[in-house]
């Protein structure tokens, strides 16, 4: 059998490779390069323009840490707006809340979900879900337009360039702000801290969002296929502090199933190391 590697740069001086059994699928959408990988030790991979979104193995250390970390803070949580996610692993994690009553999953690219269907049911089987509605559009301009209040919006977007660009914006944190309930909560990935491209994303992410909202802070996961190991999101708030509004108690009673987030973790995620504390403070 042939040796066969997907390798993405990290950085120019910094290769990422993972060992592949075949390419199971190619396409070219209207926005982007999409392609499925099986590997031995990942699983079914998913790459976008040649930049892994996501795999089998460690899909879930990503969805748990974008969606429950917000759900902890105000369990009571009814109206969701979430932006990408045409995976939907995202969803799949909202959906083991019962006392949401509707989601909004707005993805620019139709054939992500399709894809994602077809070949990645461990998380398109969270579209599977009735409160779930789709629209193909662009997220900016969802938002801009939308005059429902939501009490979550989680913004699942790709890297800020090609597609994604738009929602690293300060026009989009702000449409964000204005639709969210005066409760509400914005929680976004935010890039790594770790190689210099991907810490200038975040820098600027974090500076956007700390001119729209009162509260603007940052926590980290171990995601081990992106860049460094070590990523961030972002949490922003009109009211609600990540720590003392977390309602750990009433979070646990739920009976909540995950793998990777836990209310003693979710304190340790906010902790972040001194030199990311520093980035963040000369924004």
């Amino acid at each position: 059998m042939d040796d066969l590697w997907y390798s993405e740069y990290h950085t120019p001086n910094v290769r990422f490779s993972v060992k592949v059994f075949r390419q199971i699928h190619y396409e070219e959408s209207k926005y982007q390069k999409i392609s499925v990988f099986e590997s031995p030790e990942f699983g079914r991979f998913l790459t976008l323009d040649g930049i892994m979104m996501l795999t089998e193995r460690d899909e879930f250390i990503y969805h748990e840490m974008i969606t429950h970390p917000a759900m902890a803070i105000n369990p009571n949580m009814k109206n969701v707006l979430v932006i990408g996610a045409g995976d939907g692993g995202v969803v799949r994690e909202l959906g083991k809340y019962s006392q949401i009553e509707h989601i909004d999953v707005v993805e620019i690219d139709e054939r992500v979900v399709a894809v994602c269907k077809e070949f990645l049911p461990q998380t398109a089987c969270g579209f599977e879900d009735a409160r779930v509605q789709l629209h193909f559009q662009d997220g900016l301009k969802f938002v801009r337009h939308t005059d429902k209040a939501y009490d979550l919006i989680i913004v699942d977007s790709t890297d800020p360039f090609g597609p994604g660009e738009v929602l690293f914006t300060k026009e989009f944190y702000g449409n964000c702000c204005r639709a969210l309930t005066e409760q509400g909560i914005l929680i976004n990935q935010h890039e790594s801290p770790f190689y210099e491209e991907d810490a200038k994303a975040m820098k600027s992410a974090h500076k956007r969002i700390s001119h729209v909202f009162p509260m603007g802070y940052v926590y980290q996961a171990h995601i081990p296929t992106y860049p460094s190991g070590h990523w961030l999101f972002g949490f922003a708030s009109k009211t609600l502090h990540p720590m003392s509004d977390l309602k750990t108690e009433e979070w646990n009673a739920l009976g909540i199933k995950t793998k990777y987030y836990n209310t003693e973790l979710h304190a340790g995620a906010f902790g972040l190391p001194t030199y990311v504390k520093e980035m963040l403070k000369d924004e």
